[in-house]
């Protein structure tokens, strides 16, 4: 079985009891290191959840899927992500994969970045729709400027 974890957005102990549960059982735990800004060291989350992690940049889990996938047919593997396991494009790939090797997989949702926007005095309800801008253009402080006068919000 491949678990996809979220870690959530603080510290070590931000991990759901759930997903922590999960770590201490399975065969090899992952850490993803490259989507997100790990908050605390590697040495912290291996102190606190009593198991070893294994690194896994960019190349590791595009290139290298096979290998974090390897014997998880037939043993529990966990792959742990800052956030939420869906923050990124590559680990909704990691599960296509594992798919179409036919082994199972189990998500174990935390806090994203979208939970922390009431700390910016934003509100994802307002104005009942949440969007994602994606600039094709280089912005002008002009428009920036403006649409802070008019009371519109980027995340």
């Amino acid at each position: 079985m491949l678990y996809l974890i979220g870690l959530g957005l603080g510290d070590a102990k931000d991990i759901t009891v759930k997903g922590l549960e999960v770590v201490r059982r399975c065969s090899r735990v992952y850490l993803e290191a490259y989507t997100s800004v790990l908050t605390v060291g590697k040495e912290a989350l291996e102190e606190f959840y009593g198991r070893e992690l294994i690194l896994a940049d960019r190349e590791d889990v595009e290139q290298e899927a096979d290998s974090i996938l390897k014997d998880a047919d037939s043993s529990d593997v966990a792959f742990l992500v800052v956030g939420d396991p869906f923050g990124a494009t590559t680990h909704s790939d990691l599960v296509l994969r594992a798919t179409q090797l036919g082994i199972p997989y189990r998500l174990i949702h935390n806090a994203s970045i979208l939970n922390a926007v009431g700390c910016c005095g934003l509100q994802v309800t307002l104005p009942r729709m949440c969007f994602f801008v994606v600039l094709t253009r280089n912005v002008l402080p002009f428009y920036r400027l403006r649409g802070d006068f008019i009371l519109v919000h980027e995340l």
